[in-house]
């Protein structure tokens, strides 16, 4: 059975997750309306992979004997200056899931919960690879540029790296 603090902060992460999945959702919604389609594919994928996230706690927090809580979500911002706007947003918010997974597993390390510190390794990893990510594709847009045919050039790298992502996460059975 969960301790109530644990499942508390887990239900939390819930919340953040599914926050994450709606920011990530209207993101690509911009980048459709700005022609975008690579990027979009790369946010509408991420939007999926944060749902997933959520569900893995769902299925967590069950399994444990605990209860569930869903959350309702936040109106996500859906307007952007410009495509390097919209990722620093984006890595900003992966910097502060970040924040919040750390924070979890500190609370399960006080409450000596084991299992649930151990259960959220693979969050830890996973966002590790995320900030890396963001990181890698804003010094990207920072060399190509976002003028003229930059978008263009942007847009294609960021489909690329989507399509790798998503080759390599299936050759893993993620």
């Amino acid at each position: 059975m969960l301790l109530p603090k644990v499942q508390n902060a887990l239900n939390q992460q819930v919340q953040i997750e599914a926050n994450a999945s709606q920011k990530y959702l209207a993101m690509a919604c911009w980048c459709d309306a700005n022609a975008l389609e690579g990027c979009a594919r790369f946010f509408y994928r991420h939007s999926d992979e944060e749902r997933m996230h959520m569900l893995k706690l769902v299925h967590y927090i069950n399994d444990a004997g605990g209860t569930v809580s869903i959350p309702a979500v936040e109106l996500p911002h859906s307007e952007y200056q410009n495509i390097r706007e919209l990722f620093e947003i984006a890595y900003t918010h992966e910097q502060k899931v970040s924040a919040a997974i750390d924070n979890l597993i500190e609370l399960c390390i006080t409450e000596k919960d084991k299992q649930t510190a151990n259960f959220l390794q693979w969050y830890l990893n996973e966002q590790h690879e995320e900030e890396a990510l963001y990181r890698t594709l804003i010094d990207r847009i920072k060399l190509i540029g976002i003028q003229d045919r930059g978008l263009y050039f942007i847009d294609r790298e960021v489909d690329e790296v989507n399509a790798k992502k998503a080759a390599a996460e299936a050759a893993a059975g993620k």
